[in-house]
């Protein structure tokens, strides 16, 4: 089994999920809040347009960290009557709506350089102290990406990893506008069009993945194959498992959800079985840390394709059957408890007896069950053997 979890990772102590990213969803709007008001005052005074779009772009991240803020707060709420599985979502269609914002942004951004590049208005070439201004941008929107990033690999965040994006599209823009303006300063002023186009580009197309990856966690897109077989390897090699089917899995924010059919002895007691499922469900979710719910069915015998024991009678209707054949009657009184296998199609019976009886009423209540269909074996034990 493989030893590296690419998305179950595990949780740091200490510190609340909740916690984690509303301080990085603040440090985040803290630097955009400072980067906007420079880049608007910057572009306005040394008369950089792209300083000013680049701006638009760093407000759209602060208002994406708005949105992260009130998401990890409604996330982290406990389960309620009419959300059982807790508002994990919650962080999912954040991510949803970062990825929309970042290709409005970018539309927007596209279209502005479009009209500049295609325009017949002249354009002004910006004075050189926006080239500080944007490199102050770079420092800051990097400086976020990285911290933000290293966060949402810790606690397996989609909504921070988006983010972080979010900061790294901003970066890049950044570096864009620093190079169109160095451009205009040798004489290229058309360079700043081009730049915005090419950054509306990447924007557009990260915010694209983002959407597509929120979406198919939306739709119950199951983890990745090898994850599954590393959570089906972990559950085969435990003490009672004889084997499992119908494993399925499904992500809600930074958590996974998990239901599985395992296969246990069809003899052992019911108690036994719970036990089994029991174990198989703490031990899961200790080993795979993001694994927050298991849902547990035990089976006695595999049956994902067909179903053999669905037509078989219950225990009263058994029961019922079997009393009204006259042979059995000499035997009931000394019935103390009976014990039913449904397996392959067919019932077992145990029969616990609270004295020996005669061997005729054995014989006959053996003869009866032999007429009944469904039943494949009859065994007697005694309750002072049993």
């Amino acid at each position: 089994m493989s030893g590296h979890h690419p998305h179950l990772t595990e949780i740091p102590a200490g510190d609340s999920r909740q916690a984690v990213t509303r301080r990085v969803a603040l440090v985040g709007m803290s630097v955009n809040i400072f980067l906007t008001i420079a880049q608007i005052i910057g572009g306005i005074l040394t008369h950089s347009q792209a300083l000013v779009a680049d701006a638009m772009h760093t407000l759209s991240d602060l208002i994406g960290d708005i949105v992260v803020l009130f998401a990890s707060h409604h996330a982290a709420k406990d389960a309620d009557d009419k959300h059982p599985y807790g508002h994990g979502r919650i962080e999912t269609l954040a991510t949803v709506i970062l990825g929309l914002l970042l290709g409005g942004v970018a539309v927007v951004i596209f279209m502005r350089a479009w009209e500049r590049l295609a325009g017949d208005a002249p354009i002004i070439t910006p004075e050189p102290a926006a080239m500080a201004i944007a490199a102050l941008a770079i420092i800051g929107k990097e400086g976020l990406y990285h911290y933000t990033v290293h966060v949402a690999k810790r606690i397996s965040s989609p909504m921070l990893k988006a983010s972080a994006w979010h900061h790294r599209s901003d970066a890049i823009s950044s570096v864009l506008v620093l190079l169109a303006i160095g451009g205009a300063q040798l004489g290229f002023p058309w360079l700043d069009a081009v730049a915005a186009i090419m950054v509306a580009v990447m924007i557009f197309y990260m915010a694209f993945q983002l959407i597509a990856e929120s979406t198919s966690e939306l739709v119950d897109t199951g983890l990745d194959p090898q994850e599954v077989q590393d959570i089906r390897d972990f559950i085969c090699a435990m003490n009672g498992v004889e084997s499992l089917h119908l494993l399925r899995t499904r992500r809600m924010g930074g958590r996974v959800l998990a239901d599985v059919h395992l296969q246990v002895d069809g003899r052992i007691s019911v108690s036994e079985g719970h036990h089994i499922g029991e174990t198989v469900m703490y031990r899961l979710r200790r080993h795979f840390p993001n694994i927050s719910d298991v849902v547990i069915h035990i089976d006695p015998e595999d049956d994902e394709i067909a179903h053999p024991s669905k037509n078989l009678p219950s225990r009263v209707d058994l029961l019922a059957t079997l009393q009204a054949i006259p042979a059995t009657a000499a035997l009931w009184p000394l019935v103390k408890d009976m014990t039913l296998h449904y397996i392959n199609g067919k019932i077992q019976l145990e029969i616990i007896l609270g004295s020996t009886p005669p061997a005729e009423a054995l014989s006959d209540f053996r003869g009866a069950c032999a007429g009944v269909s469904c039943i494949q074996q009859v065994s007697f034990l005694h309750q002072n053997s049993a």
